[in-house]
């Protein structure tokens, strides 16, 4: 998963329509590895398939299980920074809407159960330690 932030601390997330609760929902962008792929490569893919940019500045926050219980998923999480426009290329039949907000406004959006991702949850989260984190070492 990638978390795509503009220097005005705006962030993209997409707005994805998903069959089993039959609803679209707001997410940070993302995909599945291809074989032999690594998380860092794949995140670079799908940040300019899904959103049409390219970063320069790249950062991994983190990985987690999201389904213990019935899945051995694992998914990155990578703060994606210095971001250029080159350019949409979705997948053939991925429709997805691209909107650029505050990321306090993700943030609240978490907190008050408008975005249920729990991955877009996580990354928020991670994102926002890490801009702390950030502003501690200047």
């Amino acid at each position: 998963m990638i978390i795509p932030m503009f220097e005005d601390g705006t962030v993209i997330l997409e707005r994805q329509y998903r069959h089993p609760l039959r609803r679209s929902f707001l997410e940070f962008p993302a995909g599945k590895l291809n074989p032999g792929e690594s998380p860092f490569n794949c995140a670079k893919r799908e940040l300019t398939e899904e959103t049409g940019y390219e970063a320069k500045v790249w950062k991994k926050l983190g990985r987690f299980n999201n389904a213990i219980g019935y899945s051995d998923e694992e998914i990155t999480v990578f703060y994606a920074g210095d971001l250029q426009y080159v350019g949409q290329n979705l997948d053939a039949g991925e429709v997805l809407d691209i909107i650029k907000v505050s990321f306090s406004e993700v943030l609240e959006q978490c907190l008050n159960g408008e975005i249920t991702d729990v991955k877009t949850i996580v990354g928020a989260f991670w994102l926002e330690n890490f801009l702390k984190t950030q502003k501690k070492s200047k």
